[in-house]
Protein backbone atom coordinates (compact mmCIF):
# COMPACT_ATOMS: atom_id res chain seq x y z
CA UNK A 1 0.00 0.00 0.00
CA UNK A 2 1.24 3.50 -0.80
CA UNK A 3 0.68 6.57 1.36
CA UNK A 4 0.94 10.34 1.25
CA UNK A 5 0.52 12.76 4.14
CA UNK A 6 -0.68 16.32 3.64
CA UNK A 7 -1.70 18.83 6.29
CA UNK A 8 -3.01 22.33 6.83
CA UNK A 9 -2.14 24.21 10.00
CA UNK A 10 -2.23 27.74 11.34
CA UNK A 11 -0.75 27.05 14.77
CA UNK A 12 1.61 24.13 14.10
CA UNK A 13 -0.46 21.61 16.06
CA UNK A 14 -1.64 19.62 13.05
CA UNK A 15 1.84 19.76 11.51
CA UNK A 16 3.20 17.97 14.59
CA UNK A 17 0.57 15.24 14.21
CA UNK A 18 1.28 14.99 10.48
CA UNK A 19 4.98 14.49 11.12
CA UNK A 20 4.24 11.72 13.64
CA UNK A 21 1.83 9.97 11.27
CA UNK A 22 4.26 10.27 8.36
CA UNK A 23 7.12 8.90 10.44
CA UNK A 24 5.04 5.84 11.34
CA UNK A 25 4.32 5.21 7.65
CA UNK A 26 7.80 5.99 6.38
CA UNK A 27 6.78 8.96 4.22
CA UNK A 28 7.22 12.73 4.38
CA UNK A 29 4.56 15.06 5.77
CA UNK A 30 3.96 17.93 3.36
CA UNK A 31 1.68 20.97 3.51
CA UNK A 32 -1.38 21.01 1.26
CA UNK A 33 0.42 23.54 -0.92
CA UNK A 34 2.28 20.48 -2.26
CA UNK A 35 -0.11 18.65 -4.62
CA UNK A 36 -0.38 14.88 -4.78
CA UNK A 37 1.34 14.08 -8.08
CA UNK A 38 1.92 10.34 -7.81
CA UNK A 39 -0.61 7.56 -7.25
CA UNK A 40 -1.34 6.75 -3.59
CA UNK A 41 -3.68 4.20 -2.13
CA UNK A 42 -4.33 6.32 0.96
CA UNK A 43 -3.95 10.06 1.47
CA UNK A 44 -3.79 11.00 5.15
CA UNK A 45 -5.13 14.54 5.42
CA UNK A 46 -4.54 16.63 8.53
CA UNK A 47 -6.69 19.68 9.22
CA UNK A 48 -8.74 21.43 11.87
CA UNK A 49 -11.80 23.58 12.42
CA UNK A 50 -11.42 27.28 11.79
CA UNK A 51 -14.53 29.38 12.39
CA UNK A 52 -16.65 26.22 12.76
CA UNK A 53 -15.70 24.63 9.42
CA UNK A 54 -12.69 23.47 7.46
CA UNK A 55 -10.49 26.21 6.07
CA UNK A 56 -11.23 27.24 2.47
CA UNK A 57 -7.70 26.13 1.55
CA UNK A 58 -8.50 22.60 2.73
CA UNK A 59 -11.75 22.65 0.78
CA UNK A 60 -9.88 23.76 -2.37
CA UNK A 61 -7.17 21.15 -1.84
CA UNK A 62 -9.68 18.32 -1.56
CA UNK A 63 -11.56 19.53 -4.63
CA UNK A 64 -8.28 19.65 -6.57
CA UNK A 65 -7.45 16.00 -5.93
CA UNK A 66 -7.35 13.67 -8.91
CA UNK A 67 -9.30 10.48 -8.20
CA UNK A 68 -7.02 8.71 -10.69
CA UNK A 69 -4.16 9.39 -8.23
CA UNK A 70 -5.84 9.16 -4.81
CA UNK A 71 -7.58 5.94 -3.82
CA UNK A 72 -8.98 6.96 -0.44
CA UNK A 73 -8.58 9.63 2.23
CA UNK A 74 -7.99 9.18 5.97
CA UNK A 75 -8.75 12.26 8.07
CA UNK A 76 -6.83 13.40 11.15
CA UNK A 77 -6.39 16.61 13.08
CA UNK A 78 -6.48 18.76 16.17
CA UNK A 79 -8.91 21.32 17.51
CA UNK A 80 -9.20 23.40 20.64
CA UNK A 81 -12.92 22.82 21.16
CA UNK A 82 -14.58 21.24 18.15
CA UNK A 83 -14.50 17.59 17.24
CA UNK A 84 -13.51 15.84 14.06
CA UNK A 85 -13.58 17.49 10.63
CA UNK A 86 -14.20 14.13 8.94
CA UNK A 87 -17.79 14.93 7.89
CA UNK A 88 -16.73 18.23 6.32
CA UNK A 89 -13.81 16.60 4.47
CA UNK A 90 -16.03 13.72 3.37
CA UNK A 91 -18.63 16.13 1.97
CA UNK A 92 -15.96 17.69 -0.25
CA UNK A 93 -14.39 14.36 -1.22
CA UNK A 94 -17.80 12.93 -2.14
CA UNK A 95 -18.14 15.68 -4.75
CA UNK A 96 -15.10 14.33 -6.61
CA UNK A 97 -15.68 10.64 -5.96
CA UNK A 98 -12.88 9.88 -3.49
CA UNK A 99 -13.98 7.83 -0.46
CA UNK A 100 -13.06 8.91 3.07
CA UNK A 101 -12.45 5.96 5.38
CA UNK A 102 -14.23 5.69 8.72
CA UNK A 103 -11.04 5.36 10.77
CA UNK A 104 -9.69 8.74 11.85
CA UNK A 105 -7.53 10.37 14.52
CA UNK A 106 -8.43 13.51 16.44
CA UNK A 107 -7.02 15.12 19.57
CA UNK A 108 -7.10 18.45 21.35
CA UNK A 109 -4.78 21.20 20.21
CA UNK A 110 -3.51 24.19 22.14
CA UNK A 111 -5.15 27.47 21.21
CA UNK A 112 -4.93 30.75 23.12
CA UNK A 113 -3.98 28.99 26.34
CA UNK A 114 -6.63 26.27 26.16
CA UNK A 115 -5.35 22.67 26.09
CA UNK A 116 -1.84 23.82 27.04
CA UNK A 117 0.89 21.64 25.55
CA UNK A 118 -1.41 19.67 23.24
CA UNK A 119 -0.82 17.72 21.19
CA UNK A 120 1.53 16.20 23.74
CA UNK A 121 3.78 13.14 23.63
CA UNK A 122 0.83 10.85 24.37
CA UNK A 123 -1.17 12.37 21.50
CA UNK A 124 1.75 11.96 19.08
CA UNK A 125 2.23 8.35 20.18
CA UNK A 126 -1.49 7.67 19.72
CA UNK A 127 -1.37 9.27 16.24
CA UNK A 128 1.52 6.98 15.27
CA UNK A 129 -0.36 3.95 16.59
CA UNK A 130 -3.44 4.97 14.59
CA UNK A 131 -1.37 5.32 11.42
CA UNK A 132 0.02 1.82 11.92
CA UNK A 133 -3.51 0.41 11.99
CA UNK A 134 -3.96 1.70 8.44
CA UNK A 135 -1.22 -0.52 7.07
Amino acid sequence: MTYAVRYYTKTGNTKRLAEAVAEALGVEALPISEPVTEPVDLLLLGNSYYAFTIDPEVRSFVRSLDKALVGRIANFGTAAMMKSTRKKVKAEADKIGIPVIDSEFHCRGEFKGANKGRPDANDLSAAKAWAMTLK
